[in-house]
């Protein structure tokens, strides 16, 4: 029999009016990778942020290793051998790796020495890591791999990890798995918070599942398959099927002509691309992270600056529009009916302090003829309307977003975005952080829209869904375009050839 290394004895946490986790019993065994597994606003970050320390809990108790701890702070949590990798990194910019990971350790510390203890963890690990390498020329998986030396440089013996592959390759997601393999031969008791059921087949021993903030049932990983686990967070059953239809009366609505993109110290992000986006079809976009998908949106919705190429907004009936050097409102007052579902959801796409009401008025504050007074009463409807559809838990449209969790802050900024009824709608990976039933609602939606006539440009993380969903792949690598695919008939090792190796077959 293993050993405990963690239990949850009738554990209840609230916010105000919600119940985050009402009464979860859970145990975590030394040496195994646990998924935690349940849909969004099920409690599964609140959980692991009472055992990292960051809340308290309400009622019940938490056992480390056998004994009743009262964890008071993330550094109680360290001291107790806790560390959690959050889903948005907590890196500071301008320092090395190095300096990242020793920062906040009391004390006189020895860089040398410091860095003599890094390499050794990543020899034992299998990390590759530059340590004198600054975090703002990092990769987000480099960025990820400093987290989690940093936690284990502070000897965790208990760590999270809080949907750890949401911006990751397959090459980077395998590298890391074989790193958490690793640390689990070496007795590391492992929590992985995740909405990829091909990755918790791949990786876990054990899954658990959450709804609405109780704990539902445990399953042994080997011993279940991926309907199994979706019908146990959603209590139902659900299918897994991403219907796609044949594209019809597919015309010309973007045109992408020798595009060239670069970001302010003067590096090319976009090299010379071309390309048509058509309605009525979904185009896909792969790539590795950080190889020009962000820009070749943001360029398209008037964002950044465009170096040089065009780029033709097309409607039937009307003369075709070059958006080059207009910003978006220009665009939107031109008649442009483009909508964007940026990837950075509250940097970009939503107000953080603002309620969910406030956000969707964001879209609609300027039309009228009149902007003495504001509309009010149709964000609100609109704010329900989303809530609604799309299952948002939320105490209600007052909330300020911050406060929702982060699968429900990205169906507030779709459900805006989609509800606008665009002519060409873009989304820069609309269903990070969502749910396994979530994602699908977005699929569905994606789909309608399509089926509406939109042009819908979808930049994916998940080569299976980008396959499923896609009428049309086109692959970027470096920031040139390697290959235009057809969605149908391409397979993942194609696609995957494609996004590290320029100038493929379009």
């Amino acid at each position: 029999m293993s050993k405990i290394a963690v239990s949850f004895k009738g554990v209840t946490k609230t916010f105000g009016e919600v119940k985050a986790n009402s009464n979860v019993n859970l145990d975590i065994k030394q040496g195994e990778i646990l998924s935690l597994l349940g849909e969004n606003g099920s409690g599964k970050t609140t959980l692991m942020n009472m055992l990292a320390g960051i809340y308290y809990p309400d009622a019940g108790q938490i056992y480390i290793n056998g004994k009743p701890e009262n964890i008071s702070s993330p550094k109680h949590a360290f001291d107790l051998g806790i560390g959690m990798v959050h889903q948005h990194f907590k890196l500071v910019d301008v320092l090395t790796a190095a300096e990242n990971i020793v920062l906040g350790l009391e004390g006189k510390l020895n860089l040398k020495e410091s860095e003599k203890k890094i390499r050794d963890i990543c020899d034992k690990y299998g990390f590759e890591i530059d340590l004198h390498k600054k975090i703002y020329d990092m990769s987000v998986s480099e960025k990820q791999t400093v987290e989690i030396v940093k936690v284990l440089f502070r000897d965790a013996e208990i760590l999270i990890l809080d949907e750890p592959t949401a911006v990751l390759t397959p090459q980077e997601t395998e590298k890391l798995f074989n790193v958490m393999r690793n640390m689990k031969a070496d007795g590391k008791s492992i929590i992985i918070i995740t909405h990829k059921l091909h990755e918790v087949k791949a990786i876990s021993d054990r899954v658990a599942v959450l709804r609405k903030g109780e704990f539902i049932g445990e399953m042994i990983t080997s011993e279940s398959d991926e309907q199994q686990m979706t019908n146990m967070m959603v209590g139902r059953q659900v299918s897994l099927n991403i219907e796609r239809k044949t594209p019809v009366n597919v015309k010309p609505r973007i045109v992408i002509e020798h595009l060239t993109v670069k970001d302010s110290a003067g590096v090319s992000k976009i090299k010379d691309v071309s390309f048509t986006a058509n309605a009525g079809e979904i185009l896909g976009i792969a790539g590795i992270s950080g190889c020009g998908q962000k820009e070749l949106l943001e360029s398209i919705a008037g964002l950044v600056k465009v170096e040089s190429g065009n780029i033709y907004f097309c409607e039937d009936g009307k003369d075709k529009v070059d958006l080059v050097g207009k910003d978006p409102e220009i665009i939107n007052q031109m008649g442009v009916s483009l909508s964007f579902v940026p990837e950075d959801r509250l940097g970009m796409g939503l107000v953080a302090n603002m309620d969910i009401a406030d956000n969707m008025m964001l879209r609609s504050f300027r039309s009228g003829k009149s902007h003495i007074f504001t509309d009010r009463k149709t964000p609100r409807h609109l704010a329900e309307t989303v809530i609604n559809e799309l299952d948002v838990i939320t105490p209600g449209v007052e909330t300020p977003v911050r406060r929702l969790s982060g699968g429900n802050v990205q169906k507030v900024l779709v459900g805006r975005e989609i509800a606008s009824h665009p002519s060409v709608l873009m989304t820069a990976y609309a269903v990070r952080g969502l749910d396994i039933n979530s994602s699908y609602t977005i699929y569905d939606l994606l789909n309608k829209q399509k089926e509406a006539g939109t042009a819908v440009i979808y930049v994916g993380e998940d080569l299976d869904v980008l396959l499923e969903l896609s009428d049309r792949i086109l692959v970027l690598c470096d920031g040139e375009v390697s290959g235009i695919v057809d969605g149908p008939s391409t397979d993942k090792n194609t696609v995957g050839l494609l996004m590290t190796k320029k100038g493929g077959a379009a």
